[in-house]
């Protein structure tokens, strides 16, 4: 794996947790205990913090980097990731905020200053444009994302069933040395 100091900061991995040894994790990063981090993600934090929780899987192929700070940004925005957060493949999440329990589908963006908030499933391929608020407790569709109607408690029960899911498999791969 290629845990990479940056300007004097080096990223912070909290206990068990997985990189995939073609994963890369730059600067100011602390990524939560039990979380995961799979082939080919970048996760870039040089020019501003980024907080991934716990029981969070980053799916293969996914950037996450922030919004630096300057004359238009006076203050940036950091990336900021809550717990039990399944991030699906080939995502894109930019200077934004995650709550908790929350599905980001295959192939989405989330832009600059968007907010997340709990319990919030974003469908495959999905838009949030920046400085976009998605509410708790509902399915979020398209480009740009709409809200599509409120979550069933069948998808409520599956952020912790994927977040637990993907800590088995982790743990399989801690085991079989993938992480060296």
């Amino acid at each position: 794996m290629a845990i990479r100091r940056y300007q004097g900061t080096t990223p912070t991995l909290g206990d068990r947790v997985f990189v995939d040894t073609s994963a890369v994790v730059i600067g100011d990063v602390e990524i939560g205990e039990d979380s995961s981090v799979w082939p080919l993600t970048v996760i870039r934090g040089d020019m501003h913090r980024i907080r991934i929780g716990k029981r969070t899987s980053v799916q293969d192929g996914s950037v996450l980097h922030i919004t630096h700070a300057g004359p238009f940004n006076p203050d940036g925005f950091p990336l900021l990731i809550g717990d039990e957060v399944t991030i699906g493949h080939k995502v894109m999440l930019h200077g934004c905020t995650l709550g908790s329990r929350i599905l980001v589908g295959m192939g989405s963006t989330v832009m600059d200053g968007a907010v997340v908030e709990d319990e919030v499933i974003i469908g495959a391929g999905s838009l949030v444009p920046p400085g976009k608020v998605l509410e708790s407790g509902y399915l979020y569709v398209g480009s740009p994302v709409k809200q599509a109607r409120p979550l069933t408690d069948k998808e409520r029960n599956f952020f912790s069933y994927t977040a637990g899911n993907y800590v088995k498999l982790k743990d399989t791969h801690l085991a079989e040395g993938f992480d060296q």
